[in-house]
């Protein structure tokens, strides 16, 4: 065995006959021998650190750089080079649950900035503090309209939603028992006749919507909170985070729950992923929220030993003692007795991780930008999103499937070859779009220059 296994052939052996195997490989027994590897793994042999630095560098070569115009989830948004740093610290650096205050008041601290910050873009109550990524918060959002809901197992989803998203709600309702309608949609907008018609039939515990929608469309949603309210329904609203910065908020439009990826706030595309979602709500719907709530106190005398002897080492400059603050903040886990840890089947969730360290990312990124940042950001993503639509219209060759306002990312239907197109944009090193069904979803973002949505558009009119 190697010395790096902590198991030794009596635990082994101890595992198996408790399991009922005799090897190891009866585990997986059930796995077709057709698709099992029986290769050698292309491992290469010890290196050095310099051999392999080298070694990465050359596969990393290989990677395309692609000037990107895709979105459908996923934004190409400019990364402060100061966040990487800052993250890398091993003060943050950790994923250690801060369950014991007295050691993790940095790490408590960041994740109610965090809170504080999401709840005011969201213009809702409160925030926890994280999810993993937008779509898996959706469907959590879906499990907590049902608990509160109690006898109700109804969800009422807009067939605007993201197809990714609804895949993943999919899947968490069938095996929690939900039913999942379908709310029609209408010039690419969700029906709200459709949706009254099917909240008037009872039943149903919440209603699922996106802003701006799957097709990069800005919805009204004047009178659906009221229309689900009257039937005792949650709205919820899915959002793109940095969207918000400029858009009606969640809170403005009756929401109950706010939820969606906050990839958008600077996190780099990075292959999929690590992301962080979030989810904010209504005061009172905090007891049936998933994953973590960090609380602010005060705390009188945690540091006060500590402060007493800086205050004795450190005089202050008239000769005197420094003030002792013996009435300082403290931040805290709260309303832990709803958490699986304590409630274990009980519990709403059985989320486990805060996923702070993609929690701070974002805070930091909010901090630097500023509310006057993340407004420009999103202002520019805007313009150059409605300037490469009216130069791809004016070619003859595009024209949009939808006559409706949006904000960084539109669908349009291509006269030609649409593979061709791609094969083009590709050969030129750009990322053209998302293919939906039969036509192209563009996104824009702060991050696309002039240049570079005209050498675009001069590609697509050849």
């Amino acid at each position: 065995m190697f010395k790096y296994f902590p198991h030794t052939e009596s635990d082994l052996k101890a595992m198996m006959d408790k399991v009922g195997v005799k090897d190891l490989n009866d585990l997986y027994a059930q796995i077709p021998d057709a698709i099992r590897f029986k290769n050698e793994y292309q491992l290469p042999s010890e290196m050095s650190e310099m051999e392999v630095r080298q070694l990465f560098d050359k596969l990393g070569s290989q990677n395309r750089q692609m000037t990107c115009f895709a979105g459908y989830g996923v934004y190409d948004h400019y990364t402060p080079s100061v966040i990487p740093s800052l993250l890398q610290r091993s003060e943050f650096l950790t994923s250690y649950t801060p369950y014991q205050a007295e050691i993790s008041q940095g790490t408590l601290h960041y994740i109610f900035e965090y809170q504080s910050m999401m709840a005011e873009l969201t213009g809702m109550d409160i925030s926890n503090a994280s999810m993993y990524d937008g779509t898996t918060a959706c469907a959590e959002a879906m499990m907590m309209a049902v608990a509160a809901g109690k006898k109700q197992n109804k969800m009422l989803v807009s067939d605007t939603l993201n197809p990714d998203t609804r895949k993943v709600l999919d899947t968490y309702a069938l095996h929690q028992g939900i039913d999942l309608e379908t709310i029609a949609e209408k010039d690419g907008v969700t029906d709200i006749d459709d949706l009254k018609l099917r909240l008037a039939q009872g039943g149903v515990a919440g209603v699922i919507v996106q802003q701006p929608n799957a097709m990069g469309i800005v919805e009204d949603y004047t009178g659906f909170a009221e229309a689900c309210h009257e039937q005792k329904t949650l709205f919820i609203m899915d959002s793109v985070a940095a969207d918000l910065a400029v858009l009606k908020t969640p809170g403005e439009w009756g929401a109950d729950i706010a939820v969606g990826d906050g990839q958008s706030l600077g996190i780099p595309m990075q292959w999929g992923g690590p992301y962080v979602g979030y989810m904010c709500c209504t005061e009172k719907l905090i007891r049936k929220m998933p994953g973590r709530i960090v609380g602010m106190t005060k705390d009188n005398r945690g540091s006060s030993e500590i402060n007493d002897e800086l205050a004795q080492a450190l005089p202050s400059r008239d000769g005197g003692r420094p003030e002792v603050n013996r009435d300082q903040r403290a931040f805290v886990l709260t309303l832990q007795a709803r958490e699986q840890h304590i409630r274990r089947q009980k519990a709403t969730s059985n989320i486990c991780s805060n996923q702070s360290l993609m929690a701070l990312f974002v805070t930091i990124y909010m901090s630097l930008m500023g509310k006057q940042g993340l407004k420009e950001a999103a202002e520019l993503s805007y313009a150059g999103a409605h300037y490469l639509c009216d130069k791809l219209l004016a070619t003859g060759k595009f024209h949009l499937v939808y006559d409706q306002p949006f904000f960084n990312e539109f669908l349009v239907k291509y006269d030609g070859d649409v593979e061709d197109l791609y094969k083009r944009f590709i050969e030129a090193g750009i990322l053209g779009g998302v293919k939906v069904d039969d036509g192209i979803l563009f996104a824009v973002t702060e991050k696309r220059t002039k240049e570079e949505i005209d050498n675009l558009v001069n590609i697509a009119a050849l």
